[in-house]
């Protein structure tokens, strides 16, 4: 046999394949509930957003196995060059993009809406692993030093912030934070950042939070001072959520979601529907998966064989473990309604894609783990 062919098969065989079969099962959770959530009594033409996201995640997984299959490091040379292309996609859909439901996200393809956002938070995890692979500070890294970085941060956050979009501009700032725990920082900087947050607070509160981002905040504290309002998303997200019990009312017998009670239960509100169906045995093994699926990443991450891949997984794990604990912080009354989806589980081609591409790049480095 040709020595070509034996390396192929050597390749194939040290894929991470409980990696892959952890992702297809949060997958084929996610196309269970979608098509719940989307073939109640009342659904019209929102039956086929079920088949659309079969399609997406087809596409989804021949990304996941191309890019698993290309040797990660390749997107050193090409992150500071697709972060300038994302940063002009973020300025040019504030101008020509798609407007939804009071935002303009989108870039209407025909055949596909592309958000630009979805695509920011893998190239701001690029470039930020980039720059601190080429930057290695023993001592640590002192505020000058983390400067550039931080602007490299702020300025797809202002644009996303713009659409408007808090609820990613908020995600990719913790995300990206979750790096910088993990280079070496000075203490003294660690303890300026959070005086300046907690400074800043107050002053974003009065002069750049919109009325009705600061109506999600009050209504948060006191769901009940506008329950047909402000505060009905979040009122009839905790009675879908606590109706579920123990083993849930069953498949498609969710009287919140098949009645229409839960807005956007396709999704944003995914986790409600879950939960009402298939009560608190079904939202626990879903986050048990998910809690699988993040010590997979730390291992991966763990036994990279540089900084760069360390990094590339800990910024990847990081924006899927933020998606998470705000959709199911904001499901069940624990954090503010801002709009994020639930990752390999709620309907969205951008976000579906993206998550898989990430999730390629997460095999890609645990792959090469055994090559070099």
């Amino acid at each position: 046999m040709a020595p070509l062919q034996v390396q192929e098969r050597t390749t194939i065989r040290k894929v991470d394949y409980n990696l892959a079969l952890v992702v297809l099962a949060l997958n084929v959770i996610g196309l269970i509930n979608l098509y719940s959530a989307t073939h109640g009594p009342n659904a019209k033409s929102s039956g086929n957003l079920f088949w659309v996201q079969v399609a997406y995640l087809m596409a989804g997984w021949l990304v996941y196995a191309g890019i698993t299959f290309i040797d990660y490091r390749l997107f050193l040379r090409l992150a500071y060059p697709l972060y300038g292309i994302n940063v002009c996609f973020l300025f040019l859909v504030l101008i020509i993009g798609r407007a939804s439901l009071g935002a303009q996200r989108w870039f209407d393809l025909g055949f596909f809406h592309y958000q630009p956002s979805e695509t920011m938070k893998l190239v701001l995890v690029l470039v930020i692993a980039r720059y601190f692979h080429t930057h290695v500070r023993p001592h640590g890294h002192a505020l000058k030093e983390l400067i550039f970085p931080g602007l490299l941060v702020l300025v797809p956050t202002f644009f996303v912030i713009k659409q408007p979009d808090l609820g990613t501009g908020l995600l990719l700032i913790s995300a990206i934070f979750t790096m910088f725990l993990f280079v070496k920082i000075q203490r003294k900087v660690l303890i300026t950042s959070a005086i300046i947050l907690c400074l800043a607070m107050p002053i974003a509160w009065k002069f750049f939070f919109k009325s009705y981002q600061k109506n999600r905040i009050l209504t948060f504290l006191d769901p009940n001072r506008d329950p047909r309002g402000a505060g009905y998303n979040s009122i009839q997200s905790k009675i879908a959520v606590g109706s579920g019990r123990l083993f849930g009312k069953g498949f498609r017998k969710g009287t919140q979601s098949q009645l229409e009670f839960l807005p956007e239960r396709h999704t944003d509100f995914i986790f409600s529907v879950l939960s009402e169906e298939h009560g608190f045995v079904g939202s626990v093994t879903t986050l048990s998966l998910f809690g699988l699926l993040f010590l997979m990443g730390v291992r991966i991450a763990s036994q990279a064989k540089d900084k760069f891949g360390v990094l590339l997984v800990v910024g990847m794990m990081s924006i899927l473990f933020w998606h998470m604990f705000i959709n199911v912080g904001m499901t069940t009354g624990l954090l503010p309604i801002v709009g994020i989806p639930l990752p390999l589980i709620s309907y969205g081609g951008s976000s579906l894609l993206t998550t898989m591409l990430g999730l390629g790049l997460v095999s890609s480095v645990s792959l090469r783990r055994f090559l070099f």
